[in-house]
């Protein structure tokens, strides 16, 4: 199993927003829901590499910023033209109010 990646502090991330978070040279977007939990997703829109960290979360939507893609951020299932592909969600955890993450 791989090991968990500590990204940043629980209150880092305020309520139904998210931040970006790069790591080993990837982009991961960090989003916290309307019921304080955490779900990391790829960093980046499927459709045309835009950072979702620009984007707007509501509910369990995140919206990309350039065309207004939108993923269900939970599972990362493209719910909006012009996104067709899901996003990659990561497994995560709140521990000692850091947020860790860890990849497949």
């Amino acid at each position: 199993m791989t090991d968990w990646i500590q990204a940043c502090a629980f209150d880092d991330i305020d309520n139904e927003d998210v931040i970006r978070f790069d790591h080993d040279g990837r982009t991961f977007a960090l989003i916290r829901s309307p019921d304080d939990e955490i779900f990391v997703t790829d960093g980046l829109c499927t459709h045309e590499a835009v950072h979702l960290a620009d984007g707007l979360v509501m509910d369990h939507v995140i919206e990309c910023p350039k065309h207004n893609g939108r993923f269900d951020y939970r599972n990362g299932k493209a719910l909006k033209a012009p996104v067709c592909v899901d996003l990659s969600t990561y497994e995560a955890k709140v521990e000692d109010g850091y947020v860790f993450f860890r990849l497949r």
